[in-house]
């Protein structure tokens, strides 16, 4: 299996940290984080594979894009990269959103949501 380099968007820095974890724990993928989605665009350059991405990012930085307005960029800057949504919010019409846009999968944080990703990560060979 391909070791492929996974960007992880999220402005709590403890999820953040432990979803990073679990996917270095679980692959020989490499993980880099971003506590924005403005910092994950200027590192577009770097090609991820695999892009985690939360749908609020605005804890740290109110003025921050939301999760939704970054999906939108990585789609314009390049097409191929898929992109994970992971969001606390269980609305479907959001989750429906982020499909529409691009978006591969929309996985809630629950109890499950980082074997969920996991799985997600292996069946993209």
């Amino acid at each position: 299996m391909k070791e492929k380099t996974i960007f992880i968007v999220e402005d709590d820095e403890m999820m953040s940290e432990m979803l990073s974890d679990y996917i270095s724990n679980n692959s020989r993928n490499k993980v880099q984080t971003f506590g924005t989605g403005e910092d994950c665009i200027q590192h577009l350059d770097q090609n991820p594979d695999v892009i985690i991405l939360d749908y609020n990012l605005n804890l740290v930085d109110p003025k921050a894009a939301n999760g939704l307005q970054i999906l939108e960029q990585i789609k314009k800057i390049d097409n191929n990269i898929c992109v994970i949504m992971l969001s606390s919010q269980e609305q479907y019409g959001k989750a429906l959103q982020t499909i529409v846009k691009g978006a591969i999968e929309y996985v809630v944080k629950d109890a499950e949501a980082f074997k969920k990703i996991g799985r997600i990560l292996n069946s993209l060979n």
